[in-house]
């Protein structure tokens, strides 16, 4: 897990329905560092995502994918 506001800019995929031009598009997005290598790999994947967050050592990290279901981030002890 990483402290709010550590950042790493990772290419992502912004779904039609999220984008301001109602297409979808291609930006670059601050994502939590911790987190940032996993996220950049389902985008080469070709998985589309919806949102992420690490959970700041508050709650279990997640990324919600396009088609509705939830990759849940639990950290090793």
């Amino acid at each position: 897990m990483c402290d709010w506001g550590t950042w790493t800019k990772v290419r992502v995929r912004v779904p039609a329905d999220l984008s301001s031009t109602g297409e979808a598009v291609w930006r670059d997005k601050d994502i939590d560092s911790c987190i940032a290598d996993l996220v950049r790999a389902l985008q080469a994947g070709g998985i589309d995502m919806r949102a992420s967050c690490c959970g700041h050592g508050q709650a279990p990290g997640r990324i919600d994918l396009q088609d509705g279901r939830t990759l849940f981030i639990r950290h090793r002890r």
